[in-house]
């Protein structure tokens, strides 16, 4: 097929980038012809309250990549519909994450030129989604001819949602992966000690995600435990200095390590592989592109039983399940995982890694475009 995918790619950072990235380059491995238009911004100012939003290390670029979308200046938008219309593709593929795009993609489905369009759904709506949020989501999403999301729970709303519109799922796989290094090597390179137990949250740190519910759960561990939490990521707006006073109030200079600021690829390896245990705390979610990486590179996870994060992490098999915003409950896990159980679950992360790869992602959406186009 002759596919045109838009979405955030080269030289933008993020989930979103990244993903989109490989996708594109595994439906072209599989002979599609490909074309990638990509943004020249990814977001306003006032949105993404980071440092910023590129890091030319995070995408690989791209020859099939044109970078023509602008989601934050309408007057551009029609110049984007032009340059995808004469691509004469089969199909328009365009993920779906926040509002923020909404616009652009309200725009693109306007066209009466356009062929199919399939949404990859990673948020049926912004996480904290107001009731205009829901309805900018509603109105992209309910213009297109296919869905593709990333656990069935999130297929079975959206099928709720969208009646009559085919939805397909499939479990998102890690990006980026490479062959994990010995843990030793990796901790020496971040001046962690090798005798402790070491829980990691890593990634961009926003409220929803509980970070402060995890620091509160290490303040509950008996004194004398081994475990030291690191948390590495990028804090949205003011949770930064919050975090850090959050901190120094519960005394856990010795149990918490905050690292905040971006992680880059190579840090983002070092930390994966020099973790005992990945912690996803989240108050609330859809699903976790954080979890397959980490047991892509055998580390077992602890996490929270919210959206489609529970058809990943297993509980008892590669991880822990436990309820959301119940700091006392992932103090109780921590204590439960010894070294020798956390040595089963990392051999069981590596075995459910294997279900996370691209082909079979690739596969699951082939199948969709099958339907729709």
């Amino acid at each position: 097929m002759r596919l045109t995918v838009f979405g955030p790619g080269y030289p933008f950072r993020g989930g979103i980038a990244r993903t989109t990235t490989e996708l594109v380059r595994e439906l072209g491995s599989r002979g599609h012809e490909m074309l990638f238009l990509t943004p020249v911004h990814q977001y306003p100012r006032w949105l993404y309250p980071g440092i910023s939003d590129r890091d030319p290390e995070a995408c690989p670029p791209l020859d099939v990549a044109t970078a023509v979308l602008d989601p934050l200046d309408p007057l551009s938008w029609r110049r984007t519909r032009r340059c995808a219309e004469a691509n004469r593709s089969d199909a328009w593929i365009m993920p779906y994450w926040t509002w923020a795009w909404a616009g652009l993609w309200r725009s693109l489905l306007t066209s009466s030129r356009r062929p199919p369009a399939v949404a990859v759904v990673h948020n049926p709506a912004d996480h904290d989604a107001r009731i205009w949020q829901r309805l900018a989501a509603r109105r992209v999403l309910g213009g297109c001819r296919g869905l593709f999301t990333h656990a069935s729970s999130l297929a079975e709303q959206l099928e709720r949602d969208y009646p009559g519109v085919p939805v397909a799922h499939h479990p998102l796989p890690a990006v980026g992966e490479g062959t994990p290094e010995d843990r030793r090597t990796a901790r020496r390179r971040l001046g962690l000690a090798e005798d402790r137990r070491v829980a990691l949250f890593v990634g961009l740190i926003r409220p929803y995600k509980g970070v402060d519910v995890l620091l509160e759960a290490a303040a509950g561990l008996p004194e004398g435990s081994d475990w030291l939490v690191v948390v590495a990521g990028e804090p949205w707006g003011r949770l930064g200095s919050e975090l850090e006073q959050q901190a120094e109030t519960l005394g856990l200079v010795d149990r918490v390590r905050l690292d905040l600021g971006w992680v880059p690829e190579d840090r983002l390896a070092d930390l994966m592989d020099a973790a005992d245990l990945l912690v996803l705390p989240y108050r609330r979610g859809s699903q976790s592109a954080v979890a397959p990486m980490g047991l892509a590179r055998g580390v077992p996870v602890l996490a929270t039983d919210v959206g489609g994060v529970p058809e990943v992490v297993k509980d008892g098999v590669n991880g822990v399940i436990v309820p959301p915003s119940d700091a006392a409950a992932i103090t109780a896990a921590l204590e439960g995982l010894e070294r020798d159980r956390l040595d089963g679950l990392a051999e069981g992360a590596r075995r459910s890694a294997s279900m996370l790869r691209w082909p079979g992602y690739a596969t699951a959406f082939e199948e969709l475009l099958a339907e729709v186009v």
